[in-house]
């Protein structure tokens, strides 16, 4: 079989294999997995390290998500277009590695994060808080008198007082209540201020240029390794599918491990371990694939190698150039996150505008089966939207219910709960894949749109038992048994691997060959769109925090299910909407599955 050069050309040599595979596979397999690890490593910590470390609102928090999610879906597009032109999928996943090693580890530099003081009357305490997990209790320094308190809507306790709820009652305490040792046994919510400072010369720049360095690796790394894997295998080559699954099975392996491994040592021993550990596993995939070049035997080499060496930019070799650029870019990047607003008022705007334009071409330049096959393309796409908005409250809203109203075992802890979906993927993705087998032999496979309603129809079930839950299951501190959060995530991922496995392939069956590539874009568009659309949806739970503790275990707990209720019949409806609508769109897709 022959193999290929960095320019593309082929060799007769016969090429050597790993268990059927290429043995390049094997490369790319380890750095998938732990470029994954890293990603989901930091990603388990993010909303937490922003609400309890820089003491972010947690609206304000998961807007910032929201922002940085979105980017890390838009920019693959154009590190992809860049790779198809120029530099080729090795070498753009190597930039790529490169600033995500400096990005993850950049995330271990905490500064000093932010500062919650309280003042009453004309004393000034510094709020401290000790612990990460749901045990955190809460301290009002000043100078030596160090004071455990409380805080709820009704005001500031010190702890062993009488009841806050109680004291409030009384007109007579709703004045600064003196106590010994000088920190007031009861304030009420007017008698006291509030006030949040944080690490606006080192800290909070930082971090913003940190996810900044994270968002443009991905945009160079993240669409092209899998370039790379497709690169393996020639055009017909019957093991091309299982290559891919291979792959996929990397993906979430890396994503299990790094959610159990960062989130333990973030939480127990502090952030700057986990996200450091998440910055090990990005090196050891940067140096997988840079040592495991000779197995990859050529491919995924640039479109034309020698211009990259002769062709010079203001006396620079022309591949310096992109190095330089994907640096250059991280600079507007981090102040588009300094100003997430703009990304989340900006980005919907440009979706709109595009996809409206391709809808444009599909009704006006195509006809026949074309335009039917895109107009399903285009709709499945808008449904899609609907559903990555809600699946992905996994990393925000999910997140801090998890941390606020879930009853954690001792051995375990809020950010550990993304591990849910990347393990069952691991164990029930085979069996999923088989299914449809078996289905499609007996002409029972269900289509394509069905299988987009059915995803619907799960992540919409998902948060309706939450809702459910919070109602009838929580204990006396507000909390819900960790179990109904492990089966909101096991429906959920039953609908991820319903849509997300079809959703490219759906894309490259019923597009038209010369806008491929277009729709290839407007596809990972509107993944990045949905992002957004689940920032707005997860600072709809919000509640109030002071030091990034919850106020009010119980409005927090009514939030979440009230609007877990809203987005889950959402789901459940739309979903049961598609279904209806899929004969009409099976008989669009002439004739393809």
């Amino acid at each position: 079989m022959s193999t290929t050069d960095g320019g593309g050309a082929l060799s007769a040599t016969p090429r050597k294999t790993f268990l059927g595979h290429p043995r390049g596979l094997v490369v790319l397999f380890l750095t998938e997995m732990w470029e994954r690890f890293s990603y989901y490593g930091m990603r388990a910590l993010l909303v937490l390290y922003l609400t309890q470390h820089f003491l972010f609102g947690p609206k304000e928090a998961q807007g910032i998500y929201a922002a940085y999610a979105a980017l890390v879906y838009l920019m693959p597009v154009i590190g992809g277009m860049i790779a198809d032109k120029y530099l080729g999928s090795r070498k753009a996943v190597i930039i790529g590695a490169v600033l995500l090693v400096a990005g993850h580890f950049m995330m271990a530099f905490e500064g000093t994060g932010g500062r919650e003081n309280l003042t009453i009357g004309a004393t000034t305490y510094e709020l401290q808080v000790e612990g990460r997990d749901q045990n955190r209790a809460i301290f009002a320094v000043n100078g030596d008198e160090r004071t455990q308190i409380t805080i709820t809507p009704e005001g500031i306790s010190k702890v062993g007082a009488e009841p806050a709820a109680a004291m409030a009652a009384d007109a007579a305490a709703r004045a600064v209540a003196p106590a010994a040792g000088g920190f007031p046994a009861f304030t009420a919510t007017e008698g006291y201020k509030l006030e949040t400072v944080r690490d606006l010369g080192f800290g909070e720049p930082v971090l913003f240029f940190a996810l900044s360095l994270i968002i443009v690796g991905v945009g160079f790394l993240k669409a092209n390794i899998s370039t790379v894997v497709g690169a393996l295998y020639e055009e017909n080559d019957p093991r091309r599918d299982g290559g891919f699954t291979i792959f996929y099975v990397g993906i979430n392996l890396g994503s299990v491990l790094a959610t159990a491994a960062c989130s333990y040592l973030g939480i127990k021993y502090g952030w700057a371990y986990g996200f450091g550990l998440a910055g090990i596993g990005m090196t050891l995939g940067l140096i997988t694939f840079i040592l495991g070049q000779s197995w990859l035997e050529g491919r995924g080499g640039p479109p034309q190698p020698e211009m990259l060496k002769t062709r010079k930019v203001f006396g620079l070799p022309f591949e310096a150039i992109f190095w330089i650029g994907g640096l250059v870019t991280v600079f507007p990047v981090w102040l588009l996150m300094q100003r997430h607003h703009i990304i989340e008022t900006a980005l919907p705007w440009l979706a709109g505008v595009i996809f409206a334009s391709v809808v444009g071409y599909v009704l006006f330049k195509l006809r026949g089966s074309e335009r039917t096959r895109m107009l399903v393309a285009l709709t499945l796409i808008f449904f899609s939207v609907l559903f990555w908005a809600l699946f992905e409250q996994a990393g925000s809203s999910l997140t801090l219910f998890a941390d606020q109203s879930t009853a954690m075992p001792t051995w375990f802890n809020a950010p550990m709960t993304q591990m849910f979906n990347p393990g069952i993927i691991v164990i029930g993705g085979p069996i999923i894949a088989a299914l449809w087998v078996w289905l499609g032999k007996r002409n029972m496979e269900p289509s394509t749109p069905v299988k987009f309603s059915f995803a619907l129809v799960l992540v919409g079930a998902g948060f309706l038992l939450l809702t459910w839950a919070s109602a009838t299951q929580a204990n006396v501190d507000f909390r819900v048994p960790l179990l109904f959060l492990f089966l909101t995530y096991f429906l959920h991922t039953m609908g991820e691997l319903c849509l997300s496995p079809v959703g490219l392939s759906m894309i490259t069956k019923l597009s038209v060959d010369r806008v491929v590539g277009l729709m290839m874009g407007v596809w990972f568009l509107s993944s990045s769109v949905a992002h957004i659309a689940a920032g707005f949806i997860a600072q709809a739970t919000s509640t109030a925090t002071v030091a990034g503790v919850v106020t009010s275990p119980e409005l927090a707990l009514q939030t979440y299910g009230s609007i877990f209720g809203t987005i889950g019949w959402t789901g459940v409806v739309v979903g049961v909407v598609l279904l209806v609508l899929s004969p009409l769109l099976k008989k669009g897709m002439a004739g393809v599955h």
